[in-house]
């Protein structure tokens, strides 16, 4: 293997795939913003612009049958194993025009600069842009990559979007056949594993001055809601010490929830992101109240551990106001740590090109969270200016995705399945 391919005598890798990031930005339903949903005219035309381009870059192309986009670039090795790099073309409302496509199109590159080098590898490199990560049009997240790791669920296919057209008539409408997802799945293929390079989504690297970094794990996530019920009086007549006001326990709750994640000193981060109060008028006091809680960590257990304090000093707040409280528990995933060997693959690249290593948990979910039933992943993070995402004024730094490509060109060829 030629030590030249760890030099670098221009950036026009990622000068083209930062314009091709701008190109999909205008393949939109929306007209004066971005939106790509799942088996819209959009998702189709991104899906082939995007083959255009694996083309481009002397990869083989096809789409699978639930709508991901996939290029192949081969090693002499027919037999060989895959390594899969990806992520998600789909966006939300009114989104940026980095998040999952940057991580697409620099695979995309990755795969060219290795053809122009004539660089043979041990193994394909498989591409693959997913359908639908988001989860904005059926609201069903990690369409397309677990349909790669076998766990897609045959029950939405009748899920209908807001239009009222259900996802098998929108699959037959895109050109696809419903009842052949399951043709989709990679399980039992000969997977090397699946990396994932993704902007961070928040401020941290962008705080520490750093343009990348090497993820840890994606944390696991518990969502529920806490209901307290006092008792609604006249907001004139009730004498203070006699109310039994159910928001002022919610309030109550919402500040130690904030402080007992502080004085964590580790990743876990609790969110009270929604309350609601009954009867809801100026001059009542509030009967009952109810917020919403969501807990993450990379460490499962800590997690658990925190919401076990919270429900503790939930109960004393209860208690002390004369009130009742009720939890209602809607949403948990688990943390998917991210593969060791591949994480310090990440750290020597990043070394070899002068970058200082820096890991972190991610605190978002991403395709890999699924693909990890199928194989081993890993994820590399790019600094997020203002840490701003799913927004239109979402970006990158120039510099730092050339820091992630010339990391990544290293890694690839540092790595031996």
């Amino acid at each position: 293997m030629s030590n030249s391919a760890f030099e670098f005598s221009d950036n026009a890798y990622v000068e083209r795939m930062l314009q091709h990031c701008d190109t999909l930005a205008y393949i939109s339903e929306m007209e004066d913003g971005i939106l790509r949903q799942y088996l819209t005219a959009a998702h189709k035309q991104c899906n082939t612009t995007v083959a255009g381009w694996m083309t481009e870059a002397g990869m083989q192309t096809w789409q699978d049958e639930v709508g991901n986009q996939w290029g192949r670039l081969a090693s002499k090795n027919a037999d060989a194993p895959r390594l899969i790099i990806g992520s998600h073309l789909d966006t939300v409302p009114n989104a940026g025009a980095f998040d999952g496509i940057l991580g697409v199109l620099m695979g995309i590159e990755l795969a060219a600069y290795m053809r122009d080098n004539a660089i043979d590898l041990p193994f394909h490199i498989d591409v693959v842009g997913f359908c639908d990560e988001e989860g904005t049009r059926y609201g069903v997240t990690l369409i397309g990559s677990r349909a790669l790791a076998g766990t897609f669920v045959p029950d939405w296919l009748d899920i209908e979007d807001p239009d009222g057209k259900t996802m098998r008539d929108a699959m037959i409408d895109f050109g696809l056949q419903p009842e052949d997802f399951g043709k989709a799945s990679l399980q039992g293929e000969n997977i090397a594993g699946y990396w994932e390079i993704h902007i961070e989504q928040g401020p941290v690297l962008e705080a520490e001055k750093l343009s990348i970094g090497v993820v840890t794990a994606i944390a696991g996530a518990r969502r529920g809601q806490i209901r307290f019920k006092g008792l609604a009086g006249h907001a004139g007549t009730t004498p203070m010490h006699l109310r039994k006001d159910a928001l002022c326990g919610a309030a109550e709750l919402t500040l130690a929830i904030e402080k007992m994640a502080n004085d964590c000193n580790d990743d876990r981060v609790a969110t009270v992101g929604e309350i609601g109060i009954r009867p809801g008028a100026v001059n009542v006091i509030p009967g009952a109240a109810v917020i919403s809680l969501d807990v993450r960590s990379q460490f499962d257990d800590k997690r658990d551990q925190l919401i076990d304090d919270i429900a503790e000093i939930a109960d004393t707040i209860a208690s002390g106001r004369h009130l009742s409280i009720e939890w209602q528990w809607h949403h948990k995933a688990s943390s998917v740590p991210c593969n060791k060997d591949f994480q310090k693959i990440f750290a020597d690249a990043m070394q070899a090109v002068n970058l200082p290593v820096r890991h972190l948990p991610s605190g978002a979910g991403h395709d890999a969270m699924a693909i990890a039933d199928l194989c081993e992943v890993a994820m590399l993070f790019i600094r997020s200016p203002r840490g701003l995402s799913h927004h239109p004024e979402e970006s990158v730094i120039a510099e730092d995705v050339v820091d992630a490509f010339h990391t990544m060109c290293q890694a690839i060829q540092m790595y031996k399945p």
